[in-house]
């Protein structure tokens, strides 16, 4: 598609108006109908800055940047006589949707290992109840209802952390219409804010950071002794039976308060790149063949049974470059997998998520800089262990 020319730029403002030209450029932009790729920075800026009155001065005001043709003064008085408010919303949204497309790109792997929550405190002791076990008694006929404690349980999570970026068009970039490095500059940004965060998480799913604080102890994430014990040890990914194990091994894990059996339905096969593919076809086998005695010689008998009674469940496999290389720098066997309900296990305890604000007008940084408009983009917050006990990590 072709870039959208300031011709075209001014006749969208002259004939919806200032408010209804930028409401709809914006929402064309959230709902991918434009690209960012579509618009020229100085385009933007000759079509849609006005002077006080409402009257178009955009191709004056980027004149006005050549200091051929203008002094210090000349500047000074058009920066104070120009209303950019429309240009600066405009481009501010293709900086947010560039850099947000980028984002998601890196976060879309691990999307399915956390659950957002949103929390208003840097840091947090969530109170929970122990659980009171099978203490359901027979009440006869008139008689009171026996009363049952309960017990005090926490966690602790971290303290959350600000992170982020600045994006800054200066006179430069607007007079000679380096679109380009703005949008690279955008991808940058969304690319270091979601790489950082999947990072974090995935270090914190593979157990090389832990963080998992229970009754003011902490503990590591994968365990293989109590209060639990979440580690299945030489149990490779090759058939249905290493998925068999893990499932046995859920199933022997209990209340540390009541002995009672937890109940964990995994959903999710965390795995290298590398045992992508024997993930897939394990889950994916239409039947098994059972053949007890081949290792001994002395076949006896074969048996087809259809995969879904060897391995119940839909269990997605996630696999990515980003994880692998977690992997990698945590020091991790490529063989290890893991296994469970990651959602319940790990949260991403969000102060705010990814935002970006606007540089105030008239700023210092616009005497001092060149800058004609700028934007921060940044999020907070911090990832947490939950609950160990829904997911494992099996070892080769």
């Amino acid at each position: 598609m072709p870039l959208i020319n300031a011709r075209e730029l001014r006749r969208m403002y002259a004939g919806m108006g200032r408010q209804k030209c930028v409401t709809h450029l914006r929402e064309s932009l959230q709902a991918k109908h434009l690209k960012p790729t579509d618009f020229s920075i100085r385009d933007l800026a000759e079509s849609l800055i006005v002077d006080r009155q409402g009257d178009p001065i955009g191709e004056e005001f980027v004149r006005a940047m050549d200091p051929r043709k203008s002094d210090g003064d000349d500047m000074q008085t058009m920066l104070e006589a120009v209303d950019s408010a429309a240009f600066k919303n405009i481009s501010g949204q293709l900086i947010y949707t560039t850099m947000l497309d980028e984002y998601e790109m890196y976060m879309a792997p691990v999307e399915k290992l956390y659950t957002n929550e949103p929390t208003r405190f840097n840091g947090e002791k969530i109170p929970g109840i122990t659980g009171i076990g099978d203490e359901a008694e027979v009440v006869e006929e008139l008689k009171p209802y026996p009363s049952v404690g309960v017990g005090e349980d926490y966690i602790e999570t971290p303290e959350t952390k600000k992170r982020g970026l600045k994006i800054e068009i200066s006179k430069e970039t607007l007079f000679f219409d380096r679109t380009n490095l703005i949008t690279e500059r955008a991808r940058k940004v969304g690319e270091w804010l979601g790489l950082n965060k999947s990072k974090r998480i995935i270090d914190m799913v593979l157990g090389v950071t832990n963080n998992y604080k229970w009754k003011g102890t902490a503990y590591d994430t994968y365990q293989t002794t109590t209060p639990w014990d979440n580690v299945v040890a030489s149990n490779g990914l090759a058939n249905w039976s290493d998925i068999d194990a893990a499932l046995q091994t859920f199933a022997g894990l209990t209340d540390p308060h009541t002995g009672e059996p937890i109940v964990v339905i995994p959903t999710a096969i965390l795995v290298h790149t590398s045992l992508a593919a024997t993930a897939r076809y394990i889950l994916n086998a239409t039947q098994i063949r059972v053949d007890p005695n081949a290792n001994a010689g002395t076949q006896q008998y074969q048996a087809y049974v259809p995969n879904n009674y060897m391995v119940p469940g839909n269990y997605e496999v996630i696999s990515s470059p980003v994880i692998d290389a977690r992997y990698t720098a945590g020091s991790v066997t490529t063989t290890n997998w893991y296994f469970g309900d990651f959602k319940r296990a790990f949260s991403y305890m969000e102060n705010w998520p990814v935002q970006v604000v606007q540089m105030p007008a008239n700023s210092y940084e616009e005497w001092n800089r060149d800058v004609v408009a700028g934007w921060k983009a940044s999020e907070r917050g911090v990832e947490a262990v939950r609950d160990p006990r829904r997911t494992q990590q099996n070892t080769a």
